[in-house]
Order: structure tokens, then sequence, then C-alpha cells
């Protein structure tokens, strides 16, 4: 169970998007400073049942380059909680995306008794350079590089490309890079604006609401359908998420945010 929760809510996102109807190039791109910006904080308690499992954490750190190339260090950190006996889980993700959301670079720690490290180079379009191995033996387990044609996205980065397309109803179809194999994932998004409440407001936030499926099962777990709700403004930042893994359903819910940056916005009936 204690790998469960890690997708939950970057499943979300997984990797290279494209509308079902359209193919997506950089061009039809929303330019990135109208939600992502730097010293954004999020933290989201992830639940199961009664239980809260853990907290997930997602910041943009900083501006930065990559082969003269600015693009934006997002990172997020995954931690369940001490005193549970059946989960000691703690990870890091990080990726550097462009103004596009497409990343140059990915990598994840998963700390264990023999710390798991994993790297991707994404090279344009046309490949992503592979590497996995362990940190405390210095072992490498995995030297390759996928072929591919088109730019993709990382579990991270679609995250932020996500919060790029609501305002409006579509269906994109996204394939999805895992355990370096490309499987799908279908999104639903609509503009009918919905009320959620959440523990940390003490009022009903105005929201957009996305679900969809994937047709595979994950090694977190997740499988078939998923729900969330984002704020209906220009952020369009995370608020809820539930999920469907094999053992039942877990909620993701916003917790913790950077006040002086932003704010819920409030529901109008």
């Amino acid at each position: 169970m204690k790998n469960y929760f890690i997708y939950v809510f970057i499943l979300i996102l997984d990797f290279n998007v494209y509308s079902q109807q359209n193919q997506i190039d950089d061009k039809n791109h929303i330019a990135t400073d109208e939600k992502l910006f730097v010293g954004e904080d999020l933290t989201y308690v992830v639940k199961y049942a009664f239980l809260n499992l853990g907290e997930i954490r997602f910041k943009v750190l900083e501006k930065t380059k990559i082969n003269d190339i600015t693009v934006y260090k997002t990172i997020a950190y995954i931690d369940s909680y001490t005193d549970l006996p059946f989960v000691s889980l703690h990870q890091i993700y990080e990726s550097y995306i462009d103004s596009s959301l497409f990343p140059l670079k990915f990598f994840a720690e998963i700390f264990a008794d023999d710390t798991v490290f994993v790297n991707y180079n994404f090279i344009g379009n046309s490949k992503i350079e592979i590497q996995k191995g362990k940190l405390g033996v210095k072992k490498l387990l995995l030297d390759s590089t996928a072929q591919t044609h088109h730019r993709m996205l990382d579990g991270l980065s679609i995250l932020y490309y996500a919060r790029m397309n609501f305002g409006k109803n579509q269906k994109l179809s996204v394939p999805c890079f895992v355990n370096e194999k490309e499987e799908k994932a279908l999104l639903n998004f609509y503009n009918d604006p919905e009320p959620v409440s959440i523990e940390a407001v003490d009022y009903e936030i105005d929201c957009l609401y996305l679900d969809g499926e994937t047709d595979f099962v994950s090694v977190y777990g997740l499988t078939g359908s998923f729900e969330g709700w984002f704020s209906n403004d220009q952020f369009s930042v995370p608020i809820q998420a539930k999920m469907h893994v094999i053992i039942g359903n877990i909620n993701l819910e916003l917790i913790k945010w950077n006040k002086e940056i932003w704010n819920p916005p409030l529901y109008k009936n």
C-alpha cells in the first residue's frame, strides 16, 4: 500500500499531451508566465478512507537556463507521515520546463535503503536520454535512449500543462511515458463553475472540473477513473482530486499555499 498514493495527484499529469482533434505544437501554448510563477508553494494532504497518509508539496523554485534556454525549476516533495506503521514513503521529483511547458530535464529520487534515482534529458522532439540507478552503491541500472517523434512531458511538468488547458470544454488524449513505455490517459475539461469546500478555507471555492481515465495500471496502483477541481481564475491552482487505485479511492486536498501571492477565489452562485 505504501506506494499507492505517489501517483494520485501527479497522474493528472504524465507525459506528452496532444489534442484528440489537433496535434499540439509549441506555438499553441499559453505563455507560461500567465499561470506559472517563481515562489508558488502548494501543499496537499493525501487521504485514504479515514486516514491521512501524507503530503505532496509542489514548488516553483527559480528561473534558470539549460543550453541557453530559459527554464523554470519545479519540484515536488512526496512524504508519508511518520506515525503510520504501514507507510514509509519519501520521494523528490524535479522538472525543468521551458516557456511551452515542455521539460528539458527531469530528475527523481526515491528514498529507501537503496535510494533509486531516475534522470531524463529531453533532446528536442527526437529522443530522451534515460539513466536509472542506485545512489548508495553508485550502481547504474539503466543507461539508454528512447527515440521519439514529438516532445514529451514528464510526470511533474504535465501538472503545469494541465493547468493551462482549463477554461473551455475539450478532450485531450495523453500519452504517458511510464517505466520507459508510452501509455495513454484521457483528460476531459469542462468550463461550468462548481463550488468546492475544503477544510483550509471557510467559504466555497470557485472551481472548474476535470475528469478522465487511464487505459493501464501504473506501478503505483492507479487505474481507471479520476477527478480534479482547479481554481476558476488565471492560475488554475489544483484544489482537490479524487483517484481510484487498486485498494480503493484516494483523495487529495489543498491545505497550504503562500497567501501573499494567491488565495482561492470565492464561488458566487
